[in-house]
C-alpha cells in the first residue's frame, strides 16, 4: 500500500489556555485509523523535566514520532534550564536540519507556565496571540471556541474543558475523554 493509500492516523485535539498566571493544555484521547477509533483514552498530554523545572507538553501526529521529539525536547531542556523558548528553537533548528528528525510528522504545543509555544516540524516555533493556541484534527474548532470563551470570567480550566467539549462534538475525530495539566509560573 503506497503512504498515500494509507486511510491514516487521525485522532488528536490538543488545547492550551493562559489566563491568571496559569497554562492549562487539555488533550482529547481518541486515536483513530481512517473510520475506526482505534482508542479512546490516549494520553497525549505529558508533565516533562524535573520538579521545580517542569514543562507541560501536549502532541498532535504519529505518537511514536512525538515521543521521539518529547525526549528531545527534555535534552534540550537539560542543557539550557530555564529557556524554554531557546531549548524550543534548538529543536526546532534540529528537526528542521537532521535527515531523521526531518521525516518526524507531529506537533507540540509546550508551557513552563511563563511562556506558550508551539512547534512544527518546519522549523516555526509559534507564540499564539489571544493567550490560546490549539494543535490537531479538532484544534481549529477547539481554538475558535476557546477565543469565544475567553470574554468570559471562566478559569483557565473551565475555557479549556468547555471548549474541547465543543470540539467533541463538532470534530468526528475528537473525543471527550480530556487530560488536562496545569502548571502555573
Amino acid at each position: 500500500m503506497a503512504k498515500t493509500d494509507f486511510p491514516g492516523w487521525h485522532g488528536t485535539t490538543i488545547l492550551a489556555v493562559r489566563r491568571g498566571g496559569e497554562v492549562v493544555v487539555a488533550g482529547d484521547g481518541q486515536v483513530s485509523l481512517g473510520q475506526t477509533v482505534i482508542k479512546g483514552s490516549a494520553r497525549k498530554v505529558r508533565r516533562l523535566g524535573k520538579e521545580g523545572r517542569e514543562v507541560v507538553a501536549g502532541f498532535a501526529g504519529s505518537t511514536a514520532d512525538a515521543f521521539t521529539l518529547l525526549e528531545r525536547l527534555e535534552k534540550k531542556l537539560e542543557a539550557t534550564p530555564g529557556q524554554l523558548a531557546r531549548a524550543c528553537v534548538e529543536l526546532a533548528k534540529d528537526w528542521r536540519t537532521d535527515k531523521y528528525l526531518r521525516n518526524l510528522e507531529a506537533m507540540l504545543v509546550v508551557t513552563d507556565g511563563a511562556e506558550l509555544f508551539v512547534i512544527t516540524g518546519a522549523g516555526d516555533v509559534l507564540e499564539p496571540e489571544h493567550d490560546v493556541t490549539a494543535i490537531g484534527s479538532g484544534g481549529n474548532f477547539a481554538l475558535a471556541a476557546a477565543r469565544g470563551l475567553m470574554e468570559s470570567e471562566l478559569s483557565a480550566e473551565d475555557v479549556a474543558r468547555r471548549a474541547m467539549a465543543i470540539a467533541a462534538e463538532i470534530c468526528v475525530y475528537t473525543n471527550g475523554n480530556l487530560t488536562v495539566e496545569s502548571i502555573r509560573k
